[in-house]
């Protein structure tokens, strides 16, 4: 039952971020709002589903990726937006901070490894993407960048070992605070 409604929460999402976004010349830009308004909407129709955790949030971000790829757009330049778009959706929906930066960004970088993309790159800008959403809806952005970089070490981790050397060398240089992140996590 659970798996089959999240496949539906990818499907629909994935749909309603084609649907809202073709033909849109600032992908980049419009996805932060659509990709809010479509998960909230989705929360609210997968409300059961909540208290699974990350699994909807995740959900919500593979729709939305596999979404802007399909619209034969730059998937990684995108990947800021959607992930601040689905974390500000799902912290309005009432699921916990941590929860949705760590399903969202790890989603991210899963997503990236299926479609082929820069792992490395997608990390940095899902990282990005999700404190920049929690800055905007007023959460706790040093737990934020913490959390989203640890979802992110261990999503690569899952990818292989040479993808985690990368990411980790990517958010060492390329986000703010990475490094004490990355060292305290060494510890």
């Amino acid at each position: 039952m659970a798996f089959n409604m999240i496949s539906k929460v990818v499907n629909g999402v994935k749909g309603g971020v084609v649907g809202s976004l073709k033909g849109s010349a600032d992908i980049g830009s419009a996805s932060i709002k659509v990709v809010k308004d479509i998960t909230v909407n989705t929360v609210k129709g997968a409300s059961d589903l909540i208290e699974t955790g990350i699994h909807v949030p995740a959900s919500i971000m593979s729709g939305a990726i596999n979404g802007v790829s399909e619209l034969g757009v730059t998937v990684v330049k995108s990947v800021k937006g959607i992930v601040n778009g689905a974390i500000q959706g799902s912290m309005e929906s009432g699921i916990k901070e941590n929860d949705a930066v760590k399903g969202i960004v790890a989603q991210a970088v899963l997503s990236a490894k299926d479609l082929g993309l820069n792992v490395a790159d997608v990390a940095v800008e899902a990282v990005k993407g999700a404190v920049n959403g929690i800055k905007q809806v007023g959460g706790d952005t040093i737990s934020a960048t913490k959390n989203s970089i640890v979802a992110a070490m261990e999503a690569a981790k899952e990818v292989g070992d040479e993808t985690l050397t990368s990411v980790k060398t990517a958010l060492h240089s390329s986000v703010d605070g990475a490094k004490d992140i990355l060292d305290e996590i060494k510890k």
